[in-house]
């Protein structure tokens, strides 16, 4: 497949994409989860109770024959899309040299390429560094602890909704109990939680409260000599895409100027194009000191990274930071793959445009769906979130029903959000204006059938 990837996508066009030929699950799908439930360990528990066989942009194909549009994109890590060509032959291309060396032990150029092509792209002035990891919970780990090292400091803060990942200093730095934490105390001391500018929640004074919040912090939870960094998700993920705001990020690092404090801006979800800008920090116009990648870098290939201002990044001694797989050959060929399909195929500027798409669709839906109490994001990472009455009371059971009816209907959506009430998007940023259009309209059908009541 050659040529523009987004062109060669286009199919179904006047009959749709989406094709369900059995039930949702169909009997493969049944018989491989029956096989599973055998085989795997219970933790390791279904979201969607269907089996891919293969997928291709914002279409996956299960192991039935059904075809649907994903809007979930392997939680974020798809904005290239599934198996793009590009990617698929990079990877190819590498596995046939080498599989495995160890970065520290038999060095590639691959690795010094992708960080030599990231730094430049990082909204960070100076000289900067690069390290890469397998996980975005790995790389958030390594960011905690290099500003620990560089600084001399124990404690972090993070915030109320945080997600950083399922390690330990990872899970304890996460905000939701279930079904990441509960159990698997205690966590790791030292950290401190704050409040998150929440503009729905906290209404019109939101940067002015989670700002004086961390004012008091650092008065009565933590001194800040004593505090190694903030990190902060410009856009929470798994807290239900709640965006920050410039007046707020201005605010926060002016606080960790004062005092000395690292700030790390986790982008694992929310870069690589998701909000339209590389980084979802250029739309603030703050500069953070390291900054956590993984995701979509690779276009599903695991690898993560952390970039940062050299002096930070530099801090920490020979081998005090690695692994045996970090910044493995196969992930940094698809990295180096991934950023130029981003730049050839313009898709920040094509995630802009998914994102007014999304929003002018969903903010029709809003005005007439009571239930529907917020429509928020930037670009196209937008969520949704359901309420059951005018005290804006999470609704989780009516986001559970639309994802539920979108899936019988051919679109895939993830939850999100402490309650589990927000739907988020995560569409693969090749899809076609048709395929987003279609999605749209299964959603729709869906919020109809789960909230009947609309003005």
């Amino acid at each position: 497949m050659s040529g523009n990837y987004s062109s060669c996508m286009k199919r179904g066009v006047g009959v749709g994409s989406i094709i369900l030929k059995t039930a949702i699950p169909g009997p493969n799908s049944r018989a491989l989860t029956a096989r599973k439930d055998a085989a795997v360990a219970r933790a390791k528990g279904l979201w969607m109770p269907m089996w891919i066989d293969h997928g291709r942009g914002a279409l996956l194909t299960d192991v039935d024959g059904n075809t649907f549009i994903d809007f979930a994109g392997g939680i974020g890590c798809l904005n290239t899309g599934h198996a793009h060509p590009r990617v698929v032959a990079a990877v190819r291309e590498a596995a046939t040299r080498f599989l495995h060396t160890d970065f520290t032990i038999v060095p590639y150029a691959s690795y010094v390429e992708l960080a030599e092509r990231l730094l430049p792209l990082v909204p960070i002035s100076g000289e900067k560094r690069a390290a890469f990891f397998n996980s975005g919970a790995e790389a958030v780990e390594n960011a905690v602890k290099i500003a620990k090292i560089a600084t001399g400091r124990p404690a972090v803060i993070a915030y109320e909704g945080a997600f950083h990942g399922r390690t330990h200093m990872a899970m304890s730095l996460t905000s939701k109990v279930h079904p990441y934490k509960a159990g698997f105390g205690p966590f790791a001391p030292e950290v401190y939680r704050v409040t998150f500018p929440d503009a729905y929640r906290l209404g019109a004074d939101a940067d002015a409260i989670a700002l004086d919040d961390l004012r008091q912090a650092l008065r009565s939870r933590v001194a800040p000599e004593a505090d190694a960094a903030i990190i902060i998700e410009p856009v929470q993920g798994e807290g239900g895409f709640i965006p920050a705001s410039a007046a707020y990020m201005h605010g926060l690092r002016e606080i960790c100027d004062a005092h000395g404090i690292v700030l790390i801006a986790d982008e694992v979800q929310s870069g690589f194009g998701r909000t339209g800008r590389m980084f979802a920090m250029e739309h603030f116009g703050v500069e953070p000191d390291l900054v956590t990648v993984a995701k979509s870098i690779a276009g599903g290939v695991p690898i993560s990274g952390v970039i940062g201002r050299a002096e930070i990044m530099d801090a920490p001694g020979d081998s005090t930071i690695g692994g045996t797989y970090v910044g493995n050959p196969l992930g940094c060929a698809a990295g180096l793959a991934v950023l130029d399909v981003i730049a050839d195929e313009a898709l920040l500027v094509r995630a802009t445009a998914i994102g007014d798409r999304l929003r002018a669709r969903l903010e029709a839906l809003q005005a007439r769906t009571p239930a529907i109490g917020d429509v928020r994001g930037i670009g196209p990472m937008i969520g949704i979130e359901f309420v059951a009455d005018a005290d804006a009371t999470p609704a989780p059971e009516i986001a559970s029903r639309v994802v539920a009816e979108s899936l019988q209907r051919g679109l895939i959506l993830l939850k999100a959000g402490l309650h589990s009430n927000v739907i988020r998007t995560l569409v693969p940023l090749v899809a076609t204006d048709n395929e987003v259009d279609e999605a749209l309209a299964v959603f729709e059908a869906a919020v109809a059938v789960a909230v009947p009541t609309t003005v």
